[in-house]
C-alpha cells in the first residue's frame, strides 16, 4: 500500500480519537514504551542498532545519508537513535519524512516508530489508529504485529495481546523480525520478553520478567505485569 492510501486512512482515524490530540502530553512515566522498527540499509549501523549503541549507529547513519540523501531507510532508523536519546521532535519529523518519500517497507517502520511516540505522550487511540494502518501496508510482516501485542496488553486487552503476539510468532518462525527491534527502553523488552515466555509456556522466565517489569518505571507496564502475576 502506498503512502497516498495510507495518509487519509490514517487521518480518519486519527479524527475518531475524539480531540485526543489536543490534551496535554502525558508525563513519560505514565507513557507505554512498546518497539521500534528500523530497515536497517547500512551494514555498520544494523549491528550497533542491534546492540543498543546508538551513538555509533547514528554515526554510521548520517554518514550513509550525506553519501546518499535519497535514502528513506536511512531516514527512519537515524529517527530511531534520536528516539532513543529522548529527541522525540526530531524524531518525529524523520519519521515522517520517511513516511512521506519511502516504499512500503520504509512507510510501514515509520507508521509503526510515529505509533510508539504517541504511546509514549500517552495517546494510546492514535497509537492504534498507526499500528492499523502499519499493518494495512504489509500484513504478512510480524513488526506491527510485536507492537500491536505490547500496546493491547497495556490496555489490559489479554485477549487481542495473545492473539497479535501468535500472528507475530507464526509470522515470524525464525524470529529474525524479533531481533531487529529496537527498544527505546529496556522495560519495552522485558514486556515483550514475558509475553513471548508465556506464549511459548516458558513460566518461570515470564514470572521472573513479570516481576521486574513491576518494579519499572512505566505504570502502565507496572500495572500489566500486576494483572499477569495475579493470574488469568
Amino acid at each position: 500500500m502506498r503512502v497516498a492510501r495510507v495518509i487519509p486512512a490514517l487521518s480518519l482515524a486519527l479524527m475518531a480519537c475524539g480531540g485526543e490530540l489536543e490534551a496535554s502530553p502525558a508525563p513519560r512515566a505514565a507513557g507505554t514504551p512498546l518497539a521500534s522498527a528500523v530497515v536497517a540499509p547500512s551494514v555498520s549501523a544494523t549491528g550497533a542498532l542491534r546492540a543498543g549503541r546508538m551513538s555509533e549507529a547514528r554515526v554510521a547513519l548520517e554518514a550513509s545519508l550525506a553519501r546518499d540523501p535519497e535514502t528513506p531507510g536511512a531516514l527512519n532508523d537515524l529517527a530511531v537513535t534520536y528516539a532513543a536519546q529522548e529527541r522525540f521532535d526530531a524524531a518525529r519529523q524523520l519519521f515522517e519524512e520517511a513516511l512521506a518519500r519511502g516504499g512500503a517497507r520504509e512507510q510501514q517502520a515509520s507508521l509503526v516508530n510515529l505509533a510508539e511516540l504517541y504511546a509514549l505522550d500517552g495517546y494510546l487511540s492514535a497509537a492504534q489508529a498507526h499500528l492499523d494502518s502499519a499493518r494495512a501496508v504489509d500484513p504478512a510482516r510480524p513488526e506491527p504485529l510485536y507492537a500491536q501485542a505490547l500496546l493491547a496488553d497495556a490496555r489490559g486487552d489479554r485477549a487481542g495481546a495473545t492473539a497479535a503476539l501468535q500472528a507475530a510468532l507464526d509470522a515470524d518462525r525464525s524470529g529474525a523480525a524479533r531481533r531487529d527491534l529496537v527498544f527505546l527502553y529496556p522495560e519495552a523488552r522485558q514486556h515483550l520478553d514475558a509475553l513471548a515466555a508465556e506464549a511459548t509456556g516458558d513460566t518461570s522466565l515470564a514470572q521472573a520478567r513479570w516481576r521486574e517489569l513491576a518494579r519499572g518505571r512505566f505504570t502502565s507496564l507496572a500495572q500489566a505485569a500486576a494483572r499477569h502475576l495475579e493470574g488469568p
